[in-house]
C-alpha cells in the first residue's frame, strides 16, 4: 500500500482564509483535470493571518503535484484513530 501525503499550501495575512478557501477550489478543479486522485482536500486555519489548504494524496502522485502545483511542503499523512 502507498504512502499517503499531505500536501500543503501556506497564506499568511488579512486575508488568508479567504485565500485558502478559494485555492481549495482550484485544488479540485486541478485533480479533476489532471485526474488525480485524493483523499481529501481541506482547509485548516491557524490563526486569524495563517491558514492553510492540503491535498492528501499517495506517494506516486507527489511528483506531478509538486512539479505543477509547487506547495510550500509536505507531510506523511496519518488518520488519527
Amino acid at each position: 500500500m502507498d504512502r499517503k501525503i499531505k500536501a500543503i499550501w501556506d497564506f499568511r495575512g488579512p486575508s488568508a482564509a479567504h485565500t485558502a478557501e478559494h485555492y481549495q477550489i482550484h485544488l479540485k478543479e486541478f485533480a479533476e483535470v489532471e485526474k488525480v486522485p485524493f483523499e481529501q482536500i481541506g482547509v485548516e486555519q491557524y490563526s486569524p493571518s495563517h491558514s492553510i489548504v492540503y491535498m492528501v494524496i499517495t506517494e506516486p502522485n507527489v511528483k506531478k503535484v509538486r512539479s505543477l502545483l509547487r506547495p510550500n511542503r509536505g507531510e506523511i499523512y496519518t488518520e488519527n484513530p
